[in-house]
């Protein structure tokens, strides 16, 4: 089976390529950057300005700022091959305002969160909220563009150095968790790896990007059904979890359909790769069989309702003996109690049952 992986070729992805040739018969990287679609009468992606390989199973990730494209690519392939990510799962997790909106709807845990789009509006909001607070742009990954307040004075003075930037953002209530918060990495239905991560001194982001230290964590069924829930309401087979432990459980603050394998395999000592990658190829794998399956019964309709078909096939032999396909049989409908007349020639076989 053949595969791609589309991405910005990140250490992560080279991890999972390396760990997929174990499975597929051919595994190829594509650039994210070289990729185009073409969205006239019918859906065609591009790699270097030809028409995208045939591949039995494609992997796309990549940052927000490819959203858009993360977006028209699933959107055009996800009915012609096996993609473990619903084209809409870019939009919702590449934008944080999405994402809770979601969390929300789907009734998930999750810390009090408000949305405002001016900075009266959000003065507004700063004035009844508890503190300190989390301030968050609704673009940002590795704990960028999220803002620390601990009260209204320093709330409002980081509003007003964001009026320039004209874009809604989040205000979120702080959870104290020590500056540890929970990555759960789902694979299809199950939690195959999770840690906590703990921030440097003085810092408020647990992300391993900014200086966070990982260390292996066992979540319990409660935290496990969460995280795999959450995943699969954006429509993502393959999803990062991140949770903070608050005084009435677990809540969900974000999801990542991208996630870095580095630190959580370095922390878990678990090959997450491996793991994605064997999930990969047997939903792969399946998903196959299931097409091949119902072209073969599409064939034999087609074959039961016509007579005289020629059959291409290989011969099955049982020893000596010929073993004629089930096909044949179907179409003929002999059976053991016909008498039969066979002419054997040199490279044909004729049977014709007597009258």
């Amino acid at each position: 089976m053949r595969t791609a992986i589309i991405s910005l070729g990140s250490k992560s992805t080279v991890m999972l390529a390396e760990a997929m040739e174990k499975y597929f018969t051919t595994v190829d990287m594509l650039d994210l950057r070289n990729i185009e679609v073409n969205l006239s009468k019918e859906m065609e992606v591009l790699y270097e300005g030809k028409p995208i390989q045939k591949y039995d199973c494609i992997y796309v990730k990549g940052s927000h700022k490819y959203e858009q494209l993360l977006r028209a690519i699933t959107a055009s392939l996800y009915n012609k091959t096996y993609m473990p990510i619903k084209p809409i799962a870019f939009n919702i997790a590449h934008d944080k305002i999405y994402t809770q909106i979601n969390i929300q709807q789907n009734k998930t845990p999750m810390p009090t969160t408000y949305l405002s789009a001016t900075i009266p509006a959000a003065k507004n909001i700063l004035k009844k909220v508890n503190y300190p607070i989390i301030m968050k742009f609704p673009h940002g990954t590795q704990g960028k563009g999220v803002m620390f307040a601990d009260s209204f004075a320093s709330a409002s003075s980081i509003l007003d150095a964001l009026d320039t930037l004209k874009q809604p953002f989040l205000i979120q209530e702080y959870i104290e968790t020590g500056g540890v918060d929970i990555r759960v990495i789902v694979v299809g239905d199950k939690v195959v790896a999770a840690m906590k991560r703990r921030a440097e001194i003085g810092e408020k982001r647990a992300n391993i990007h900014a200086g966070g230290i990982g260390e292996a964590y066992l979540p319990d069924a409660y935290t496990k059904k969460i995280a795999i829930e959450s995943a699969k309401s954006i429509g993502a087979e393959i999803c990062a979890v991140d949770m903070l432990e608050s005084v009435k459980g677990p809540v969900v603050i974000e999801l990542n359909i991208s996630p870095g394998l580095q630190g959580i395999t370095e922390a878990t000592k678990i090959d997450v790769a491996d793991k994605i990658a064997k999930y990969l190829h047997e939903k792969t794998k399946e998903k196959k069989d299931k097409k091949n399956k119902t072209e073969a019964k599409e064939i034999m309709k087609d074959i039961n309702t016509a007579e005289g078909h020629d059959i291409i096939t290989q011969l099955d032999f049982r020893g000596d003996r010929i073993l004629l396909p089930l096909v044949a049989t179907k179409i003929s409908k002999l059976n053991e109690k016909h008498e039969v007349c066979l002419t054997a020639k040199k490279d044909e076989i004729r049977i014709k049952k007597f009258c």
